[in-house]
């Protein structure tokens, strides 16, 4: 098989999945990752799929080999590893779900995407403070909202510390 017909196939199957024809794309990119078992592209789109299909069990080992490889993208590493993180997190693996997502900041600090996902992970395993500070920090920094954007300072203030408060003056 040559690159182009790889490229060629690679751009049908997300074509078709863009589409709503994400069973159909499944079956062609599965296809395409047993020839390319190494191509970390052809396993992230493949991965992907099976996530839009609910088949988040299967996507594991393809997101795996996506970040395992080299070539992505720096959109599509980021992608990867917040599929992962997140596949991760619905399939109960809390704590696989937090390393990942950790690992994916220490790469992409200032993605909004993966501090989301990390939220959700950490208050799976009950880091609620943490999950709320990431929260109503991505909340005050990026919120185009008014009233929000009123109390921006506050609320980065407040996300540090939710339990502090000030002593009564009677």
């Amino acid at each position: 098989m040559t690159t182009d017909s790889r490229d060629e196939l690679l751009a049908e199957a997300v074509g078709l999945r863009t589409r709503g024809e994400a069973e159909r794309a499944r079956e062609r990119l599965v296809a395409l990752a047993d020839r390319h078992p190494d191509d970390a592209e052809v396993a992230y789109q493949t991965a992907w799929t099976h996530d839009v299909l609910g088949l988040e069990a299967e996507a594991v080992a393809y997101y795996e080999s996506a970040l395992a490889g080299t070539g992505l993208s720096g959109e599509d590493r980021l992608g990867a590893l917040v599929g992962l993180g997140s596949t991760f997190r619905i399939l109960g693996r809390y704590e696989e779900a937090v390393r990942t997502l950790r690992g994916g900041l220490a790469e992409f600090p200032d993605d909004g995407a993966l501090r989301t996902f990390l939220a959700m992970a950490l208050f799976n395993t009950g880091q609620h403070d943490e999950a709320m500070r990431i929260l109503l920090e991505l909340l005050a920094t990026t919120s185009e909202d008014p009233q929000v954007r009123t109390y921006r300072r506050a609320i980065g203030h407040y996300a540090k510390d939710l339990r502090e408060t000030v002593a009564r003056q009677d």
